[in-house]
């Protein structure tokens, strides 16, 4: 059976504030990102996802099963790394999956064995958790969501914190583990979507702006880009006062300038091919941001 998940018009509501807002998506196998700012609705996505939350009208089907009403059936096939994630420090990683094995009632210790190996983990096994880089804790918590070998594996900001070759060995890991398997990547980095995803959607507000690949998401943003180059500071500051500025570059004798919005024809610059970033900044701003 393919692997795969299905929004009908989900809506979580706290009060009057609709932190959903009639959500409709499918997320097939493979790796899908959820990207957004901070405060967009991800994590209430995610929660309503793993069965830590109901929503307040619609439902969410994962593999046929309902996720309100089905949540052990559900609980069983997914594997959830959250943003959050606490460690036992004076255990050693075999020590903690073992824990860990035992409260998912998993008595097959080569599981152990094999989620180590996955996460790059096993010639660690045997020592204390409390001594692991930030970016060894985060594998460790991959680990611990594969062991019962999770149809759905869910993983939230998983490279905060971390250093850029963590934040590289990370996204090649959930990369390797999205064979045979849905993983859904919720984060507001864009780098970590870009190196990682084919297919994403956009959330702002509680609501989808858009959904589908990064290459059309990308093209939607064709024409919003330009470069303009500053010899001084009142050239800069007038670039700064009229456009939202995506990067400097300082040259010796002028600045780089790389900006984002709408132009008209008298604008000047040079127009450039837009990045992923740059296309999530557009549609972030614009004021309404549907793509």
């Amino acid at each position: 059976m393919t692997n795969k998940i299905v929004f009908e018009n989900v809506s979580k509501s706290y009060g009057k504030f609709k932190a959903l807002d009639g959500i409709n998506l499918e997320i097939p196998e493979g790796m899908f990102g959820l990207l957004g700012p901070n405060g967009a609705g991800k994590t209430t996505f995610m929660k309503i996802l793993v069965t830590l939350l109901e929503p307040s009208k619609g439902k969410v089907l994962i593999n046929g099963h309902d996720a309100a009403n089905d949540k052990m059936d559900v609980r069983n096939i997914i594997g959830f790394l959250p943003q959050e994630f606490s460690i036992y420090p004076q255990l050693t990683a075999h020590e903690f999956l073992e824990y860990i094995a035992g409260l998912n009632g998993i008595k097959d210790k080569s599981k152990i064995t094999k989620a180590l190996e996955q996460v790059n983990l096993l010639e660690v096994k045997n020592k204390k958790v409390g001594g692991f880089s930030g970016g060894m804790k985060r594998r460790l918590g991959i680990a611990q969501a594969i062991l019962k070998e999770p149809k759905i594996l869910i993983v939230d900001e998983p490279t905060a914190g971390l250093d850029p070759e963590e934040r590289i060995r990370f996204r090649t890991l959930l990369v390797e583990l999205s064979q045979k398997r849905s993983v859904i990547l919720s984060t507001h980095i864009v780098e970590d979507i870009s190196s990682t995803c084919e297919n994403i959607a956009f959330i702002v507000r509680g609501s989808m702006k858009y959904i589908g690949s990064t290459d059309v998401f990308i093209n939607k943003a064709k024409g919003k880009v330009r470069e303009f180059v500053a010899r001084d500071t009142r050239d800069l500051s007038a670039i700064k006062l009229k456009y939202r500025i995506i990067s400097l570059r300082r040259f010796s004798d002028h600045t780089l300038v790389r900006v984002v919005g709408d132009y008209s024809s008298e604008d000047g610059g040079k127009e450039v091919e837009p990045n992923l970033e740059e296309a999530y900044v557009y549609f972030m701003h614009e004021d309404d941001p549907d793509v």
